[in-house]
């Protein structure tokens, strides 16, 4: 049933697309609006029907979004007295996502540092150099203003997310070295990300090393730790068991005294760094609560897992629809100079990032892998730090366009090696 309904809206929105091209002909342009939407619904719903358009489908609800936000600007800001853009909103999505793209991880993942210490060097190195240094040159080329610039070095400081392992897993490629460079870089991001921006965008926008620190230890950390706890849970021993549960009584406790008012004593008797620490505390006695929960809810819900990436994905796209919407004036002015920007931005990674990894003698697969990874940036991340900075429309502004770019090149090229990988294989074989 449900995939007639993928072939039907499919159809819909080809047709839809149709209609438009027929209204910007003959200038009905008060339908051009209602007929863009359905026919980008439509079509990013109906692609699963097609096998060969299925990877593509994240991209186009991402390019839904898009539309959304720049034909109807104002729906997409607020909804009567609700701000979507408010900070709170911006740091539970942000947390959202990141806790879907923990459930995908597992501390074994670290383990396999010691076998693949050279990719690992070489990825992690390749990430947090080339593409910081690269977005901060092309901030000098195309001369953008402050804010902007400064979002284009925002999205190359951060690291990689969910999106390279899944087109690492379609080019066939080093998965393990992958998912590892992946979490080794997320959890360097807390240092290296306020590093670069300090270093790089200090000219462009005030950056509180400290502050940006705390915020992605919020944002990031917290919630990939909260869903990695499941695997303890999972798989851990009975001693790490009880003492994780151990530290869950004690977070129940911590968070009910601050609910009833303990928070008030701290603010007597402890200044603004002292506060940020308490604060630390409470962000992860909350992470310890969610991740408890989030166990006891797998048990019920056996399907909850698998739940957890589409709710990651809605996360990526309702910022980039508020981003959309808010940077809408800015994109009319300079969206095509982005675009060109993303372009470039992106394939300089794939290119050094490959280059570098061929350089220290890494094998093709791992090499592709090290490419993608250093390419295809955290977009969620960067949309989320801009968010809780209140910089959404200007220090967003990359993420929203880079993003999709990202997407679309990064299925290209995992195809493109997917089809590679499997001749050369037939070669080895003859």
């Amino acid at each position: 049933m449900k995939a007639k309904l993928q072939k039907i809206a499919l159809w819909i929105g080809l047709t839809a697309l149709v209609l438009l091209v027929v209204a910007f002909v003959l200038s009905f342009t008060a339908v051009a609006k209602p007929l863009a939407v359905t026919a980008a619904v439509a079509i990013a719903f109906g692609m699963a029907s097609v096998k060969s358009l299925r990877p593509y489908q994240y991209t186009a609800w991402i390019i839904v979004a898009i539309v959304c936000g720049m034909l109807y600007p104002s729906a997409f800001l607020s909804w009567g007295e609700f701000d979507l853009r408010n900070k709170w909103v911006i740091m539970f999505i942000v947390q959202l996502v990141m806790f879907g793209m923990g459930t995908q991880m597992s501390f074994r993942d670290f383990g396999h540092i010691k076998t693949m210490g050279k990719g690992v060097f070489v990825g992690v190195l390749s990430q947090f150099t080339i593409m910081p240094i690269v977005g901060f040159t092309l901030t000098r080329i195309f001369n953008f203003e402050p804010e902007i610039s400064a979002g284009i070095i925002l999205i190359g400081s951060c690291s990689s997310g969910l999106a390279s392992n899944v087109m690492v897993y379609l080019a066939r490629a080093n998965l393990t070295l992958s998912v590892t460079l992946t979490s080794v870089a997320t959890l360097l991001a807390p240092i290296m990300t306020p590093f670069w921006m300090k270093v790089l965008a200090g000219t462009y926008v005030e950056v509180k090393f400290w502050d940006m620190f705390v915020q992605i230890i919020q944002i990031v950390i917290v919630p990939i730790g909260a869903a990695m706890l499941y695997d303890v849970f999972n798989t851990g021993s009975r001693k790490w068991i009880k003492r994780v549960n151990a530290v869950f009584v004690l977070s129940v406790l911590w968070l009910i005294a601050i609910s009833l008012g303990f928070w008030k004593v701290l603010e007597g008797n402890f200044e603004y760094a002292g506060l940020k620490l308490f604060e630390l505390l409470s962000f992860f006695a909350g992470a310890f609560v969610v991740g408890k929960l989030y166990y006891l809810a797998t048990q019920c819900w056996g399907t909850l897992r698998n739940f957890m990436p589409k709710l990651s994905m809605f996360g990526i796209v309702y910022f980039t629809l508020v981003t959309t919407a808010a940077a809408r004036e800015n994109i009319l002015s300079i969206g095509l100079l982005m675009l060109l920007a993303s372009v470039m931005h992106n394939s300089l990674g794939y290119t050094f990032g490959y280059g570098l990894s061929r350089l220290f003698g890494l094998d093709k697969n791992s090499c592709r892998t090290v490419a993608l990874e250093v390419g295809l940036q955290n977009g969620g991340m960067a949309s989320g730090l801009a968010g809780v900075m209140g910089k959404l429309a200007t220090l967003g502004l990359a993420a929203a366009v880079f993003s999709p770019w990202m997407n679309i090149s990064g299925s290209v090229l995992g195809n493109y090696w997917r089809k590679k990988a499997v001749s050369e294989i037939q070669e080895q074989a003859n």
